[in-house]
């Protein structure tokens, strides 16, 4: 064995020497060792640990919903969190050539989540690579889901909030458009797609939000509600359109609120920084705070290990740099974001990401699933 190998069992094996007392203790204190047999310990662990697939579902031409089975996962999910998925070496498809479908850590966050009946659904992309392998996924199968992780959406009440979702940014905006309503804020939700047909989730999207303008570059559509409005292009020049009042009433002005928090690419994030300080200046509340969720590359995603995530911030104001790690809290103030920085970063495994691209295409193929 090489003697790193060694070196970190051998660490690993002292931390559970150290570490078993106390946690023996915690669990004595709490009276469950002593209401539970060791074998009804050991099944209620599992039970409440182990994370198996519910259901894969495909929701447009590119994007699926995992929903899983993992009772503490979705017991302790907060809007905005996120996990992180993959599949067992053990249980992965294997080609006759010799390669077996085992998934790189996938960062996901979670849509929405059933407390009672310990699910919890996360929406994927398919982007060559894992995320590919999501939908080969078997029924009741088991997988590794880490989480939740990250830092969950402030939430307030009271307040007029701007949702502004790109893509599969969507995903993650309806949970937190719900939670901002039931604390008693407004919401104005912008919905960017290239197309109509990667609309999905609508009417969680609808119970989300007081009005929604559904911006769709490939044209427009009637909207499902009365209030909600359609436009033909970009979501900004959407955002403008809107607040001059081109697509009619304004049941929230957009100068009128407190919040704006967005997600999707980092050229859409990137856009909107810019914007807010030229042609969209005069439509913005002039003491609003804005969030972006920050879509680091990311790897172990256990907060501040091994530095994938790391984000350049610039202070607009002293121009003062220092980086943050986006998987301990990925909704960071915008204005403080380098984005150059980001979609350096973003690029960065290009030509790795690419070739497990081809073979993972390659093996779908040679085993009939492509």
């Amino acid at each position: 064995l090489h003697p790193t190998y060694v070196g970190n069992v051998v660490k690993a094996l002292g931390s559970t020497k150290q570490g078993y007392p106390l946690v023996t203790r915690s669990l004595g204190e709490a009276g469950v060792l002593s209401t539970l047999s060791s074998n009804e310990f050991i099944s209620s662990i599992r039970n409440q640990f182990v994370a198996r697939v519910h259901k894969v579902e495909r929701l447009t031409p590119t994007i699926l919903e995992v929903t899983l089975h993992a009772p503490l996962a979705a017991k302790n999910f907060e809007p905005g969190q996120f996990y992180r998925l993959q599949n067992f070496e053990s249980l992965a498809m294997c080609t006759e050539d010799g390669t077996t479908l085992a998934m790189e850590g996938l960062a996901l966050t979670g849509a929405w989540q059933d407390k009672e009946k310990g699910l919890i659904s996360v929406i994927i992309l398919e982007m060559g690579g894992s995320s590919d392998l999501c939908m080969h996924l078997k029924d009741n199968e088991e997988v590794i889901l880490m989480g939740p992780t990250g830092t969950p959406t402030e939430i307030e009440g009271n307040e007029k909030v701007m949702l502004i979702g790109g893509g599969l940014g969507n995903a993650v905006l309806f949970s937190i458009g719900k939670a901002f309503k039931d604390a008693g804020s407004q919401v104005l939700y912008f919905a960017g797609y290239k197309e109509m047909k990667d609309r999905y989730k609508i009417e969680e999207i609808e119970k989300a939000s007081d009005i929604i303008i559904w911006c769709c570059d490939a044209g427009t559509f009637e909207p499902e509600r009365p209030q909600d409005k359609t436009f033909h292009g970009n979501i900004i020049e959407g955002i403008a359109a809107y607040a001059k009042g081109e697509l009619g009433d304004m049941p929230i002005r957009t100068e009128d609120c407190d919040r704006v928090i967005t997600i999707g690419s980092d050229r859409m994030m990137a856009a909107l920084k810019n914007s807010r300080y030229n042609i969209l200046k005069k439509y913005f509340k002039e003491d609003h705070v804005a969030y972006g969720s920050i879509n680091s590359p990311m790897q172990c995603m256990m907060k501040e290990i091994c530095a994938q995530c790391l984000q350049l911030h610039v202070d607009p104001t002293t121009g003062e740099r220092h980086y943050v790690y986006s998987c301990f809290n990925q909704d960071q103030i915008l204005d403080h974001v380098d984005f150059p920085h980001l979609n350096e970063r973003l690029k960065q495994n290009n030509v790795h990401e690419k070739l497990t691209k081809h073979w993972i295409d390659r093996s779908l193929k040679s085993l009939g699933l492509r």
